[in-house]
């Protein structure tokens, strides 16, 4: 049981924190802009893809800077001729234009690399055991993995909160006309504001695509669960959203290791499941079978009771 548990923080850890690194860019998007963007796990992938490319000519330590450089670079071409032109359109406007993006996105990769998986390896200098615990190994390349999550939550929190920069950020969304009479473009910022989300998104694609996979259906896989966790985060909310992916990921990975059922559950305290129609059949269903759907209903109680977020400040 111990070594269950130790094991589970610790995939809890590396896949919240993976999970916040994803969603931490969408949240700046939106925090800041007031943008939900549905093509943002699309900026994941092509940070997989851009790092498995740089890395086959020049290496992975090169590929951590130069992919998500170039991810940030695509995120301001889309804002600058795309975005910001459907932005006089209003919130619908700007839903279908990303709708339509995450798709165009989709199909580019499987034109260039195709269908299959590449092979974008974990490096080979990290590719050895961290130290071993219960007999089981804990890679190096994870504790990167934490080590460039962490690192990257308190720079983006320093950033927004206390520099120059972070200020005319967030005072260009509430005050836009007075920070362009003080000089300041306002398109420019908030076209440099998409970049670093999309950046952000594609730093996560340079370390997660070669920990678990990188296919032209990554950006499905992970797109949905980004969008839970800023909800359950609250809408903005960059500390909420590191919270919330923790939590989330918490749900999911210890949900793994519970082959049992409610009815089993209820049977510890005397409680005997007889029905035999569909909340019987319900009752009966392993919790590690419903991995897949706990977060989906985490986000479906939070907004009954909290629609707001854990620590968001919007009620819209």
């Amino acid at each position: 049981m111990s070594e269950f548990i130790i094991f589970s923080l610790l995939n809890t850890l590396i896949y919240g924190l993976l999970l916040f690194m994803l969603s931490s860019g969408l949240t700046l998007i939106f925090g800041l802009m007031n943008v939900l963007n549905f093509a943002h796990a699309s900026f994941y992938m092509l940070g997989a893809y851009f790092a498995y490319q740089v890395s086959l000519k020049v290496g992975f330590i090169p590929a951590l800077f130069l992919a998500p450089l170039g991810v940030a670079v695509v995120g301001m071409l889309v804002e600058r001729y795309g975005l910001r032109r459907v932005h006089a359109h209003g919130h619908v406007a700007e839903l279908l234009f990303t709708f339509g993006l995450f798709f165009l996105l989709d199909e580019l990769v499987v034109l260039i690399w195709g269908r299959n998986p590449v092979d974008y390896q974990i490096p080979a200098f990290l590719d050895f055991p961290l130290f071993t615990l219960f007999n089981s190994d804990f890679s190096a390349y994870r504790g990167f993995m934490l080590v460039v999550s962490i690192a990257m939550f308190i720079s983006m929190y320093l950033v927004i909160n206390r520099t120059r920069i972070g200020l005319i950020i967030q005072a260009s969304l509430t005050h836009a006309e007075m920070v362009n009479v003080l000089g300041h473009n306002v398109p420019s910022v908030f076209m440099y504001v998409f970049g670093a989300g999309a950046g952000l998104a594609g730093l996560a694609g340079v370390i997660g695509g070669n920990y678990l996979v990188t296919e032209p259906g990554m950006a499905q896989a992970l797109g949905p669960i980004v969008f839970v966790v800023i909800v359950v985060g609250g809408m903005g909310s960059l500390t909420g959203a590191f919270v919330s992916s923790l939590l989330l990921a918490g749900l999911q990975t210890f949900a793994v290791g519970m082959e049992f059922s409610l009815a089993d559950l209820f049977m510890k305290f005397g409680v005997n499941v007889q029905s035999d129609g569909i909340i019987g059949d319900i009752l009966r269903i392993q919790i590690a079978n419903t991995r897949a759907m706990l977060p989906f209903l985490f986000m479906i109680i939070m907004l009954i009771f909290r629609p707001k977020g854990l620590l968001g400040v919007r009620e819209e």
